[in-house]
């Protein structure tokens, strides 16, 4: 019979991938732990407009560069940027949080980044309640979710997937709960349907996890601003309290993706 004619073969389905960085303010301890809270953040980019904002970046270091003197190299941590800043400290503390405020102002013009926050108040929590274990899981799922009802913005295609990119956390258990949620995934069911659970393996979120140094990637610098400014919204330091850089999230507000949860106007997850 031969070969189907080019005419009669299938139509080909474009699958494209997500790409989210994710980075953490805050430590996963219960006991003797000196934070309140543990933030999560994952910034999204479609792959089709990653290297559009990679440029972006690149460009906005630049100007940084030229501002501020803080070189191309040299990672943006924005803790450390306050707090311990090493070598940076050639640069004057006002200008460092200068930096954090452009930061901010300029992620929030990439409008095809999306954000999602996860937060854990640990106050109220006590063993076995793991914060790592159910932070990433909600992380991952939110992920999930979004890919998987079209909810993120970029570029639009019938079949997407997504793909985790961080810095080096707890590496071993993050590959395992992620392995873990391929083949059991229990998640409550939605109001009205009753109590219980359904089991719902990740479809959308492929491969392990891919750990980066952050100190090479931008993206998951712009993910470690994110979990950092939350986290000061939350319990903010004295000096960005004196210097309102408490509210510097509130730049974030065009890209942070409130589909996360119906129950914050950010879409902040709590936990």
């Amino acid at each position: 019979m031969g070969w189907p004619s080019e005419a009669q073969s299938e139509p080909a389905i474009s699958t494209d991938m997500y790409l989210m960085y994710a980075d953490e303010s805050g430590d996963c301890g219960l006991h003797n732990s000196p934070t309140r809270y543990f933030v999560l953040s994952g910034l999204v980019v479609h792959e089709l407009r990653w290297q559009v904002y990679l440029e972006e970046l690149i460009s906005f270091r630049r100007r940084l560069r030229k501002q501020h003197g803080l070189r191309l190299r040299e990672e943006f941590h924005a803790s450390r940027l306050i707090n311990r800043p090493g070598d940076l400290v050639r640069i004057k503390r006002h200008d460092r949080l200068d930096m954090i405020r452009q930061f901010a102002s300029f992620l929030g013009t990439l409008t095809d980044l999306s954000i999602i926050n996860v937060v854990v108040d640990k106050q109220k929590k006590d063993l076995p309640f793991d914060v790592f274990d159910t932070a990433w899981r909600t992380l991952i799922q939110r992920f999930e979710n979004t890919i998987s009802h079209h909810n993120f913005p970029g570029p639009a295609n019938p079949d997407e997937r997504g793909l985790i990119l961080c810095d080096h956390t707890d590496d071993k258990k993050l590959m395992a709960l992620i392995r873990r949620m391929r083949r059991h995934n229990p998640v409550p069911n939605q109001p009205g349907f009753g109590a219980g659970w359904r089991n719902l393996p990740l479809q959308y979120v492929i491969e392990d996890p891919s750990f980066r140094d952050s100190a090479h990637c931008f993206f998951i610098q712009a993910a470690d601003l994110a979990a950092f400014l939350l986290y000061q919204r939350l319990a903010p330091s004295a000096y960005l309290r004196k210097r309102a850089g408490h509210r510097f999230f509130e730049r974030l507000r065009p890209i942070l993706c409130t589909k996360a949860s119906r129950r914050d106007p950010d879409g902040i997850v709590w936990l």
